[in-house]
């Protein structure tokens, strides 16, 4: 059964940056592709990035696009989100999530697999 992980969720002042990771475990995840999705209160979960583990092949969201950088350590089965100039808007819990189809596509109900979710708060 695979299982994701997420920490590095904290507080932030804006402008700042931070890491999150994404551990993954109870896979073979050559066919994978790694998301990272994020929901604020009240608002349905949206995409933020995505990668392809073989060949790192990258996708992000346009509000992001410039900020957060997605990559992975495929030896350590993890995932990581960089993000900088973070803004008070990109207040959200952030979800790891995981597809065994090698499509790069963005839809939430693509992915089988979720993390438990990490909070990040960007104070102005």
């Amino acid at each position: 059964q695979v299982q994701l992980v997420e920490s590095g969720g904290r507080l932030v002042q804006a402008g700042g940056s931070l890491r999150l990771s994404c551990a993954a475990s109870g896979g073979t995840f050559s066919n994978y592709v790694m998301g990272w999705f994020r929901q604020a209160p009240g608002k349905e979960r949206e995409f933020v990035a995505a990668l392809k583990w073989t060949g790192g092949s990258t996708y992000r969201a346009d509000s992001v696009k410039g900020r957060f950088t997605i990559s992975s350590d495929n030896a350590k089965n993890t995932l990581y989100l960089q993000m900088n100039s973070l803004k008070p808007e990109d207040t959200a819990v952030y979800y790891c999530a995981a597809k065994p189809r090698p499509a790069l596509l963005t839809a939430a109900r693509l992915f089988d697999y979720w993390g438990q979710g990490t909070q990040v708060t960007v104070s102005s």
